[in-house]
Formats: structure tokens, sequence, C-alpha cells
């Protein structure tokens, strides 16, 4: 449950800053007041697009056979890791720029008065983070095994937005504690995080289907220390693919993941946008 609520209020968040920058610029000018309701718009069709997206993965799942759903709930896993770390890597490039783009694209629409043009810029924007928000849910809710209910995780959901709000409203007031760079940073850590606890939970499918060797299995059993079925040890399995008898493969491949995530962190930190001051590219005024 607390992976859910972290998404969704991570997730819930950045779509809440695309949508508060174009809200903040449209409202600033007669013309762009016109074109609120087309943002509105947008935002409902993304929704729905994202919508659409979660029942597409339900009903391809309902038609699998068992070992169908088992590669199935593998490939979603590696899936969300992969859009977890592309997600990281483009907002530490654009992130500065974000605010500037955004502008440029709904400036350009407005002066046409291309108001479905409009539409489809806030549609994309959306969709993109409710598409993202519906295969991390996904990848993790099955590769995490969580027994709960599916009202305790909507429940959790309700909750991540809820709080989401809150974390927005914070993060509008610009205080010296919770800044937009400070979230990012810490969230960001978190999301790698995940990511790789999402790739441990589908090597764990791949080696039971028998696809991926376990080479030597186990390497060690810390479990007398820190076992995984809770407190700590659950978190961190959970929340970082922490295994108390992990196989070789399982660590190979996630010492790889970190090789790999730390040197694409550094040549994006090179690439990034320097277009807008980081303490003003994400403040929106709403």
């Amino acid at each position: 449950m607390e992976q859910v609520a972290f998404i969704v209020w991570r997730e819930s968040i950045e779509a809440l800053l695309v949508v508060g920058i174009l809200y903040a610029w449209l409202r600033s000018s007669p013309e762009g007041r016109r074109g609120l309701p087309w943002l509105w718009g947008g935002v409902g069709a993304g929704l729905l697009l994202a919508g659409a997206l979660a029942l597409v993965l339900l009903g391809v799942a309902s038609w699998l056979s068992d070992t169908g759903q088992e590669w199935f709930q593998s490939l979603m896993a590696l899936a969300a890791c992969a859009l977890v770390v592309q997600m990281v890597l483009w907002m530490r490039q654009h992130g500065r720029s974000l605010k500037r783009s955004l502008e440029v694209g709904a400036s350009e629409q407005v002066q046409e008065q291309h108001w479905w043009g409009l539409l489809i810029l806030v549609m994309i924007a959306v969709a993109r983070e409710g598409s993202e928000t519906v295969v991390f849910l996904y990848g993790t809710v099955l590769s995490s095994q969580n027994d709960g209910s599916m009202a305790a995780m909507i429940l959790a959901g309700l909750g991540g937005f809820a709080v989401a709000l809150l974390s927005f409203w914070l993060l509008q007031l610009g205080g010296r504690i919770i800044t937009w760079r400070r979230f990012f940073r810490v969230t960001e850590v978190l999301l790698l995080l995940l990511a790789s606890a999402l790739l441990v939970s589908a090597t764990d499918r791949l080696i039971s289907l028998g696809v991926l060797p376990a080479l030597m299995d186990p390497v060690w059993d810390s479990s007398w220390l820190l076992g995984t079925e809770q407190g700590i040890g659950k978190v961190l399995a959970d929340f970082a693919g922490y295994r108390a008898m992990p196989a070789l493969s399982q660590l190979l491949i996630w010492l790889a993941y970190w090789g790999t995530v730390i040197a694409l962190m550094r040549r994006s930190s090179r690439k990034a946008s320097p277009a807008v001051p980081a303490r003003d590219s994400a403040r929106v005024a709403v």
C-alpha cells in the first residue's frame, strides 16, 4: 500500500505542476482566459486516456494463462522500471526549462486561436503522467504480490492524491525547507530505489520461469538478521529490492542496474538545460 500511495503522490504532483503552469499563464491575459475551458477539457481527456490504458492492461492480463500472466507481469515490472529511470533522467535534463517550453507551446496555440491544439497539448501532458502512473501501479502491485484488497489500494491512492494536493500547496509557498529542487532530488532517489525493487521482482519471476539462471542460490541468508516478511525488511524489499536470500544472477543484475543509473545520472546532469533558473522553473502562481 505504501508503494501505491507514494507513486500516486509523486505523479500527481508532477501533473499538478504541468496543469498549474498552464493555468497560471492562461489566466494572466484576456486571450488566455478564453482557453481555460480547453485546458480543463485537455485534463479530462488525458485522464480518460490513462484510464483506457488501465482497462487494456487488465483485459490483456485476464486473457492470459497462468504462465502467460507470469510472463506479462515480469515484462510489466521491467517496463515500469525502465519508465521510472527514463522519467527521472528526463526531469533532470529538462526540468529547468519545463515552464518555458510549456508556455511557448501554449502561446503558439493561443495566438493562432488553435484551441484544439491547446487541448491536445494539455491532453498529452496529462496522459503522459497518468499513463506512467498506471504502468507504475500495475507493475508495482503485481510484482510486490500484495495481498491487500482493491478497496485498500483505492484508499491508498486517494490518500496519496490528497497528500499531493497539500504538498503542491506547500511547494508553491517556496519555503526554504521544502523547495521544488529538493523535492525532485529526494523523490528521484526514492523512485530509483523503487525501480530497483521492480527489477528484482522481475528477476524473481524470470528465475521461477527458468528463463534466468540463478547461478548460485542463495548467495547468503540474512533472514536471521533482517527478514522480508514484516518491519524494516519488508519496507526495504518493497522499496529497494532487498532480498534476504538473493540469487547470484539477481545480485549481479541489481549491481549492474545501479552502475548504469549512476553513469546515466552523471551524464544527464552535464546535459541539463540551463534555460531557466532552477528556483523559478517550477514555481507557479496559482
